[in-house]
């Protein structure tokens, strides 16, 4: 069938097979946005480390601290130490991108000279998860399979290097930590022993906030400011939690200057701007009706 009776029949036309001016016009096309692209991206280098990357430090820092957690399940001590040696190579790298060059092989010294201390804290943090949920079966299950533990650890980690004055790299780890498990914690926050978090997705703390030993955490719980406001910046902006309090899902707490003292509970739902006295319970009342559904057919009692 030639062309014109495709034509008369309503048919396309197939493409020549040798479409060279078709075949240079989208490559013309797409070196004109990449041209313009260049221009505004401008020419200097990115500094920060891809995701990949600090997902890849990630990994190898919880592979050093839980074998559980690593590729290599076994390793003797010369193993150990040579694991060390990369990663704090690796880590001095990433921050001398970030960081002044002065700084950086310090700050990356000092984290892994605090692993054994880290470790010890992260096993604290691994049992008072273990107490808390009538569910996990050992200690093993919830470094492996937590996303609660997983968000701590990584914290431990990033406030290792926070409270070394360097902001930035710290910042980078708390987010690939909230993008695997949804748990949003600064570097920057103060968190005592023996943190329990229960599910855990959704929950955020701020960089200011300060939380004891033995405190337990349900998902959806907000630690955060009464204010963003930049001028605020640096400032006491988020509560303080003393030791033993529980804290149930959905939970807003705000503030500063607001102190929930020890022993307490803060029910689920809250919105807490205040401070409340030790061994306080503070709860949300809410009205709830239950009827037969033989009971509910006038338009009445449908609500939206």
């Amino acid at each position: 069938m030639d062309a014109t009776s495709r034509a008369d029949r309503g048919v396309e036309a197939a493409p020549s097979a040798h479409p060279r001016g078709h075949a240079r016009e989208p490559v013309d096309a797409d070196r004109e946005v990449a041209r313009r692209l260049m221009e505004r991206r401008g020419a200097r280098p990115p500094r920060l480390p891809s995701r990949r990357r600090i997902d890849r430090f990630v990994d190898a820092a919880l592979g050093l601290l839980f074998p559980q957690e690593g590729v290599e399940r076994t390793a003797n001590e010369a193993q150990l130490a040579s694991r060390i040696t990369l990663l704090r190579a690796e880590l001095g790298s990433m921050l001398r991108s970030v960081e002044p060059p002065t700084g950086a092989g310090a700050a990356a010294a000092g984290l892994t000279a605090a692993l054994p201390d880290i470790r010890e804290r992260l096993r604290a943090d691994a049992q008072a998860i273990l107490d808390g949920d009538p569910a996990a079966e050992s200690l093993d299950e919830v470094v492996a399979a937590y996303p609660g533990f997983v968000a701590i650890a990584v914290h431990r980690l990033a406030h290792e290097l926070h409270r070394q004055g360097t902001p930035l790299l710290p910042r980078l780890l708390s987010e690939a930590a909230h993008a695997r498990t949804g748990i949003d914690i600064h570097p920057g926050a103060a968190i005592g022993d023996s943190l329990c978090i229960d599910h855990g997705t959704g929950i955020v703390i701020g960089e200011t906030a300060v939380i004891g030993d033995r405190v337990k955490l349900y998902q959806g719980v907000t630690l955060g400011a009464l204010s963003v406001a930049k001028s605020a910046a640096g400032s006491k902006r988020h509560p303080t939690i003393e030791d033993r309090v529980v804290i149930y899902a959905n939970a807003t707490v705000l503030g500063g200057d607001t102190v929930v003292g020890h022993d307490s509970v803060i029910g689920g739902n809250v919105w807490l701007t205040t401070g409340v006295p030790p061994h306080s319970f503070v709860y949300h009342t809410s009205q709830i009706r239950v009827r037969s559904v033989a009971d509910t057919l006038d338009s009445i009692d449908y609500s939206i």
